[in-house]
């Protein structure tokens, strides 16, 4: 239970080598991480505005049945 086992040590190696393994590759790889979620976030947000105009394209008769029957 106390022993370290090899995964641990996979995990420890990869860790170790992620910190001591160059120059800015943590901080590359953020950036990246960060890029993906703002790409991510600009899609909701021309999904949902696009939602938007195909919505006010439609125009709804909201005329009461009474006056429809009338006409």
């Amino acid at each position: 239970m106390g022993a370290i086992g090899p995964w641990q040590i996979a995990i420890i190696l990869l860790l170790a080598l992620l910190l001591f393994g160059g120059g800015g590759k943590i901080s590359s790889i953020m950036g990246d991480f960060a890029k993906g979620i703002k790409s991510f976030r600009k899609g909701l947000q021309d999904d949902e505005d696009k939602a938007i105009d195909d919505r006010s394209d439609q125009a709804m008769d909201v005329t009461p049945a009474e006056e429809k029957d009338k006409a």
